[in-house]
C-alpha cells in the first residue's frame, strides 16, 4: 500500500469520525445542561448498589488503524524508519463496574520498517511482518465520575493485558533479496498496554480512538533475530463500538454514579417516605409529651393522677392524691394503744402506695428520728409473686415511699438509706396468702 495514500485515507477517516463525535457530544451536553434535573427513563430505573444487572454491559467493537514498529515511549528499534501499514481489530467487552471492564481483542495486520536513514543497519534494508493476536485486557475508566456534567459523553481509558501473537516475519538484505527470520512462523506471548478515548454517538454507539503498545516476548518479530532486545510494535486506531441491550437498561459507559446518588436522594417516593417518617416521629413526640404532662405540678403525670388540680405545695402519694398527716398524739391503734415506732410497714399486693393504717407508725418513727441522731436503713421486701427483677424494683419503690413520707414530715433525708431485697429474706411462708401479706413490707434497720 502506498504510504502517502494510506496516511491521507486514515487521517481523513479519523478527522471525520472525531468531528461527528464532537458534534454529538456537544449536543448531548447542551441537552443535559438545559434539563439538568432529569435523566432518561432508562437511567431512572437504575439504583445505587442495584448491581450490574440493571445496565447494558456487553459491547462489540470494530476498528482500523496504522501499525508501527516504533513505540511512543521510545526504545531500541531494528530499523531507522517505520512504514505505515494497515491494522484492524475486533473487540468484545464486559463492563463489570462503572470504572472497570474486561475486553477480549483480536487484531491482525502488517508491521513494516526500513533503513532509509541508516543503510545496512542490523544487516538488513527493510522488513515486513504479518501478525494476528488475541489478548485479554483490563480497562480502567478514569472518567466514570464527572462532577461537571450529569451524563458522561467522553470517557478516557487506560488498559493492560496479555495474550498470544502469531506472526510471520520477512526481511530484506541490503541488496534487495528477501530473507527469513530464524523461525518463519512464530507464536509468542504479547503484553498490550495503552489508552483510548470513547466519544458518545448515542447511548448504544460510540466512537473509539486509541493507541496500544505491544511488547513481545521474542526477538525476531522484525526479522533481524537480534538477541539483545525484545521486539515490540504499536497500533493507533479508530473504530465504532456497539453496546447490546434494551432501551430499559442504560449503557453503563455513560452512567455517572454521582448523578445517580443525587437523583436517588431526591426521588419523590423516597422523599414521601421521609415525610411520613417525620410525621410518625412527631406523633411519638406528642404522645411522650402527653405522658409527661403534669397540669397541677404535683409530680404525677395527668394520665396517672387520680386527684387532678391538687393545690400547689400539697404532698401527694403515687396516685397524685394528698397525703394526710394525722397528729401522733391523737392516732390510736386497736383499742386506743399508741403506735410504736419502727414497726414494719405493710403494703398491698404489687403496690408501693402507703396505706393510711401505716401513718401512725410512720409519724411515731418520724418523731423519734427528729428527736435523736444517727441513720436508719429502710429495707424493702416483696412476696414471691412475679419475677425476681420485678420484685426487686417493687421493694425499692416501697422503701422510697416510706422515705418520702418521713422526709416530708421533717426527717433529714441524709439520715435515711434505701436497701432493696426483693423477694429474698421472707419472714413468712410465701405459699400461703397470710404469709405473702407479711412479706410485703418495709423494715427499719438501725
Amino acid at each position: 500500500m502506498n504510504y502517502s495514500t494510506l496516511k491521507k485515507t486514515v487521517g481523513l477517516s479519523l478527522v471525520s469520525l472525531m468531528a461527528v463525535a464532537m458534534v454529538n457530544a456537544q449536543t448531548t451536553t447542551t441537552t443535559t445542561t438545559t434539563d439538568s434535573t432529569k435523566m432518561s427513563s432508562a437511567a431512572t430505573t437504575a439504583k445505587v448498589f442495584g448491581g450490574a444487572g440493571q445496565y447494558s454491559t456487553w459491547s462489540l467493537g470494530a476498528n482500523v488503524g496504522v501499525t508501527s514498529p516504533f513505540l511512543a515511549i521510545g526504545g531500541a528499534n531494528t530499523t531507522s524508519n517505520w512504514k505505515a501499514e494497515l491494522g484492524y481489530g475486533l473487540s468484545l467487552r464486559d463492563k463489570l463496574a462503572h470504572s472497570f471492564s474486561l475486553q477480549l481483542d483480536f487484531h491482525g495486520g502488517k508491521v513494516a520498517g526500513d533503513n532509509t536513514d541508516a543503510p545496512g543497519k542490523n544487516g538488513l534494508s527493510s522488513f515486513e511482518t504479518t501478525f494476528y493476536s488475541g489478548t485479554l485486557s483490563g480497562l480502567i475508566n478514569v472518567a466514570s465520575v464527572d462532577f461537571l456534567h450529569r451524563a458522561n459523553s467522553v470517557n478516557f481509558y487506560l488498559s493492560a493485558g496479555a495474550g498470544l501473537v502469531y506472526y510471520t516475519p520477512t526481511w530484506f538484505f541490503p541488496d534487495g533479496t528477501p530473507g527469513y527470520a530464524y523461525d518463519h512462523n512464530v507464536k509468542e506471548l504479547v503484553l498490550p498496554a495503552g489508552g483510548s478515548i470513547k466519544f458518545k454517538l448515542s447511548d448504544a454507539l460510540a466512537l473509539n480512538v486509541g493507541y496500544t503498545m505491544n511488547f513481545i516476548d521474542g526477538y525476531n518479530f522484525s526479522g533481524a533475530d537480534i538477541w539483545d532486545r525484545h521486539d515490540h510494535y504499536s497500533y493507533g486506531y479508530a473504530g465504532l463500538e456497539y453496546t447490546f441491550g434494551t432501551k430499559s437498561k442504560p449503557n453503563l459507559d455513560w452512567v455517572n454514579p454521582v448523578a445517580m446518588m443525587y437523583d436517588e436522594l431526591y426521588d419523590a417516593e423516597l422523599r414521601a417516605e421521609v415525610a411520613a417518617l417525620k410525621t410518625r416521629v412527631g406523633n411519638v413526640e406528642t404522645a411522650v409529651n402527653d405522658l409527661k404532662k403534669d397540669s397541677d405540678g404535683d409530680g404525677v403525670a395527668d394520665q396517672f393522677d387520680k386527684c387532678p388540680n391538687t393545690p400547689a405545695g400539697t404532698v401527694v402519694d403515687g396516685s397524685g392524691c394528698p397525703i394526710v398527716f394525722p397528729k401522733p398524739d391523737t392516732v390510736k391503734m386497736a383499742g386506743a394503744a399508741t403506735a410504736s415506732p419502727y414497726t414494719n410497714i405493710q403494703f398491698e399486693f404489687d403496690s408501693s402506695v402507703l396505706k393510711t393504717s401505716s401513718y401512725p407508725v410512720l409519724d411515731a418513727t418520724s418523731a423519734d428520728l427528729r428527736a435523736g441522731s444517727g441513720t436508719v436503713t429502710l429495707a424493702g421486701y416483696a412476696s414471691s409473686e412475679g419475677t425476681a427483677a420485678h420484685n426487686m424494683r417493687l421493694s425499692r419503690d416501697r422503701a422510697n415511699s416510706v422515705k418520702t413520707y418521713l422526709v416530708n414530715s421533717g426527717v433529714d433525708a441524709k439520715r435515711l438509706k434505701i436497701k432493696a431485697y426483693g423477694e429474698t429474706h421472707p419472714i413468712a411462708d410465701n405459699s400461703t396468702e397470710e404469709g405473702r401479706i407479711k412479706n410485703r413490707r418495709v423494715e427499719f434497720h438501725r
